[in-house]
């Protein structure tokens, strides 16, 4: 287990790093994990800059403490028009672009597997954020809702792009036009949970996923994410080009030297 000193620092999460696998546990259980108003969405940013720096991390877990993965956003204070939510209209904008959708950018950019541990309700912002994330693995009590609509909004942090990524556009557009709960088993059927678990074991299940993608040469994760990301925005000519040249990179790196290695040895070891 790494110090703690020598992590960064968060004011409302609690951050963990163990065998290459960082846990981002979200600990604002009184306002069941909103992302505004409190400082989660800075602590994830700050996180997911750390994890794709710092080559000692091979997976990223996030997961919530308490009664709900994440609320989203903070109701009391959209009905005070307060924070983020206060002033002109090109004011909330702009607290927009600079306060939630740069979690969006973060989380998305990230560039290790990040795994969302979806311990109860993710509404909202909260069900988006869990989109941004690689992998989606959900507690049998969890919950999720598009639920902008019932609020007179729409998905401001970039969920109406997430979503359909996830669930595709059909589904995508009848969570986001009806803004229904969700149950976890029906989550499940969807797709937006690969795996149900219960929730004295979710964490662990989490923990064996992430551990299993840290234990891989950590630069060819690094390189195939890359990958999968730009497989979402590019024609297929210049994407396989851009194959092409990571892979070049990656036949020259000292991990796939070992890894080569250690094949041809075990195939010699068995035809003896």
């Amino acid at each position: 287990m790494i110090e703690a000193f020598d992590l960064p620092h968060c004011a409302d999460s609690i951050l963990s790093l163990s065998d290459g696998v960082a846990t981002l546990r979200f600990n604002r259980d009184d306002v069941r994990n909103a992302l505004t108003g409190t400082a989660l969405i800075q602590d994830i940013v700050t996180v997911c800059k750390w994890a794709s720096e710092d080559e000692r991390v091979g997976a990223l877990i996030l997961t919530g403490d308490g009664r709900a993965f994440s609320a989203g956003g903070n109701i009391k204070d959209m009905a005070a028009k307060t924070g983020m939510f206060g002033g002109e209209p090109i004011a909330v904008q702009d607290a927009y672009r600079r306060g939630i959708q740069k979690m969006s950018l973060a989380v998305y950019r990230t560039e290790i597997p990040v795994i969302a541990a979806v311990n109860g309700a993710a509404i909202g912002a909260g069900l988006d954020l869990a989109c941004m994330c690689d992998i989606r693995l959900g507690s049998t009590r969890a919950k999720i809702a598009e639920s902008f609509v019932t609020l007179g909004l729409v998905p401001g942090d970039g969920g109406a792009w997430f979503l359909p990524r996830v669930v595709g556009n059909q589904r995508a557009a009848e969570m986001t036009f009806s803004g229904r709960i969700v149950e976890a088993e029906e989550a499940l059927a969807i797709g937006v949970f690969l795996e149900l678990a219960k929730p004295e074991d979710l964490l662990s299940r989490a923990e064996v996923l992430a551990a299993g993608f840290a234990g891989q040469p950590r630069r060819a994760i690094r390189l195939a994410k890359r990958l999968l990301s730009m497989g979402q925005r590019m024609p297929l000519d210049d994407f396989l080009d851009h194959c092409a040249s990571l892979q070049a990179l990656a036949h020259h790196g000292l991990e796939h030297d070992d890894a080569i290695a250690a094949a041809v040895a075990k195939i010699s070891s068995e035809t003896r």
